[in-house]
């Protein structure tokens, strides 16, 4: 500590800039940040390692405002700590390209972590941040060089905990023995509908325990010194995250909303923030600080000093381990080795050598063997799945395995939604390039921590098998359908589906390449036919979609397709040439790659035509906007059934005679 601070202060100075930033704005929530205040401070101030002139020092400690809602919180203690978010960032609170928008977002506000709002993400996020963390350490470290060091603080509500996802994460961290992560809970009782007691009364401290945590219980969320001794006590626990239980008071400093819900996400009103003027004692007009509370707060002298100690460590590290240290800076900045597109050239030519005849699952767990070559950066995993996805290579080491925490892959259990949101947590934290596998199907139960990795512009990669009604028997409860469109119409989110071993090299090779968006690779179940290319074409994968067979300027068909069904258009195609027909076969492995393309190429492979058509196993929705509303698609309209897989695509329409018989038709 430097100095006897003023805490009261200190946390009514946080408390003030969030009543008149709400107010100012006239929306927003100022109740949480309110009676937050002292949790903020302590921990910013007294006990969180950061550098505010460097939000993105390598070894800094990560904080996660889960409930982002509070995000004024957030914003009042950058500022106050010495963050680049000056007063009149706050006075733009929630306005149009501020760098203090609703809910803290990655990427706006330097110094913000990660984007939150959905309620249990943060948490979740912090979650694979802490697990990143405690995974490099093992990798990087030496003796005497604790490079890797710090810890991941979250502030998290009750919403949080109500949600599902906060169970999946939670009981992992215990599992994992994430000891450097401590998680706050902001115990007060109130959420939107009002009291809790009527919707959210399980026993939180033994839950906690139930999943291996260390729990903190009961901490007076307004006493500075319960709280720096409960932080103090969670920092020497090593072996389990730690749940601080924080009781506190929503919209403390308020004569008539503290306590209560109206106070929660609405703007106190002028009378009411003039009273919690007087009650607070506060005399200064508002986004009036007082010079000692910059004082006390300012975190620029302290943060330079802990990067300079570490700098001067590292650089030992550097002279020592030369190796290491270059590696090691390589992975934080994302950075692929030097000669990336030619792996991906080489991988492209040794798939295409092969030449097999094998399921795109089975082609993507060869992809992922040859990259992993030249990545150890890689983390995979699979939510229950491993042997069905095929995720895991031949030198990927299970989490723990050898009953030491290291390791490369991870079993996440039935747990799709944690699964995705904790790849997101260990991108953001850097260092590690995360993937995790699911069925198809169940995308949907991690939809929105695809959404909010997408959102960020973050790049894990989340693969899918078992892509269609191709998986026959288990039926339409396991066959996804409206599945690859809605992936699609994500924003920020390539969707690969290829079409056999070299499209799925390609399909790996471009999400890997793309650090800026998240990848979701879409994989079959059953065998799919190697398809002949020339070198220009095995070039033009990465472009999203091409001519795999071409008809001529002007042929009478052109036929679209993606994975599976893409050998069924070149079978169609036979028969129709055979019929004296030209005939023109696109694969599109990615429709959203595809559409970033110039216009020229775009034109090049899909005009001419005097009918377009579209195969694909899923719903006919996105492919409209290539055939036109003259066009032909062979899609599905329907849920699927249960029958083995040769019977279903027979029963739906998805063989030659079939399509034969549409074209005709139309």
């Amino acid at each position: 500590m430097h100095g006897m601070a003023n805490y009261s202060l200190m946390a009514n100075a946080v408390r003030m800039l969030a009543v008149d930033s709400v107010e100012k704005s006239k929306s927003g929530h100022p109740g949480a940040p309110m009676g937050m205040a002292e949790m903020g401070t302590v921990l910013w101030r007294d006990q969180m390692r950061h550098n505010p002139l460097n939000p993105n020092w390598l070894n800094r400690d990560r904080f996660v405002l889960s409930n982002g809602h509070a995000s004024m919180l957030q914003y009042a203690l950058l500022h106050l700590t010495g963050y680049d978010l000056g007063i009149d960032d706050l006075k733009n609170f929630r306005q149009f390209h501020s760098r203090t928008p609703g809910h803290p977002e990655y990427g706006y506000t330097k110094g913000v972590e990660t984007t939150t709002g959905p309620l249990g993400q943060g948490i979740t996020n912090a979650v694979g941040m802490a697990l990143a963390e405690k995974l490099l350490a093992e990798e990087f470290n030496r003796d005497g060089y604790p490079i890797v060091d710090h810890h991941t603080y979250v502030f998290a509500g009750d919403g949080c905990l109500m949600e599902g996802i906060s169970h999946e994460a939670c009981a992992l961290a215990g599992t994992w023995g994430l000891g450097k992560l401590i998680v706050f809970y902001d115990d007060n009782g109130i959420s939107i509908d009002g009291e809790v007691e009527g919707w959210f009364n399980e026993d939180v401290r033994r839950r906690f325990e139930s999943y291996n945590w260390h729990v903190i219980s009961p901490v007076d969320g307004d006493s500075v010194d319960q709280l720096t001794k409960a932080i103090k006590k969670a920092k020497v626990v090593h072996n389990k995250p730690t749940l601080i239980i924080c009781r506190t008071i929503i919209g403390k400093g308020s004569p008539n909303k503290a306590g209560k819900e109206e106070c929660h996400g609405a703007p106190l009103g002028a009378a009411e923030a003039e009273l919690v003027r007087k009650e607070l004692k506060w005399s200064y007009a508002p986004f009036e600080i007082p010079a000692e509370v910059y004082a006390d707060f300012d975190c620029k002298a302290t943060g330079m000093r802990a990067e300079n100690n570490w700098n001067q460590l590292f650089m030992e590290y550097q002279s020592r381990h030369p190796d290491l240290a270059t590696e090691l800076l390589r992975r934080y900045e994302h950075e692929l080795p030097a000669n990336w597109a030619q792996i991906v050239e080489n991988g492209l030519h040794l798939a295409n050598q092969k030449q097999e005849t094998i399921a795109s699952r089975k082609a993507s767990q060869n992809s992922i063997e040859y990259f992993a070559e030249f990545l150890p950066e890689f983390i995979g995993g699979s939510a229950d799945l491993t042997g069905s996805n095929l995720t895991k290579w031949s030198k990927a080491i299970s989490l723990n395995e050898h009953n030491h925490f290291t390791g490369n892959y991870i079993s996440y259990g039935v747990r799709e939604f944690g699964m995705s949101a904790i790849m997101s947590g260990m991108y953001l934290h850097g260092g590690l390039r995360p993937f995790g596998g699911t069925f198809l199907m169940f995308s949907e139960y991690a939809r929105n921590a695809l959404r909010m990795a997408s959102l960020m512009k973050i790049a894990p990669i989340f693969v899918y098998t078992h892509d269609s009604i191709g998986l026959g028997e288990d039926g339409p409860t396991h066959q996804p359908v409206e599945q690859l469109a809605s992936l699609r119409v994500i924003p920020n989110m390539d969707v690969w589906r290829p079409c056999d071993t070299v499209e799925t090299m390609a399909a790996w090779g471009s999400a890997i390449s793309n650090t800026k968006t998240p990848s979701s690779l879409v994989f079959s179940r059953q065998n799919l036919k190697f398809m002949p290319r020339d070198h220009a074409q095995l070039m033009d994968i990465a472009r999203g979609g091409y001519v795999l067979q071409d008809g001529g300027a002007t042929p009478d068909y052109a036929i679209i397709a993606t994975g599976s069904e893409v050998e069924l258009a070149t079978n169609v195609a036979d028969k129709l040439r055979a019929q004296g027909k030209k005939i023109r076969v696109i694969s599109m492995p990615s429709t959203n790659v595809f559409d970033r393309q110039d216009a020229a190429y775009r034109k090049q492979v899909l005009s001419g035509a005097k009918k377009m058509v579209a195969i694909e196993a899923g719903v006919a929705d996105t492919w409209y906007k290539y055939v036109g509303t003259d066009g032909v698609i062979v899609a599905m309209n329907s849920f699927g059934e249960s029958a083995p897989a040769g019977e279903l695509f027979a029963h739906f329409g998805f063989t030659v005679d079939a399509i034969l018989a549409k074209l005709v038709a139309e």
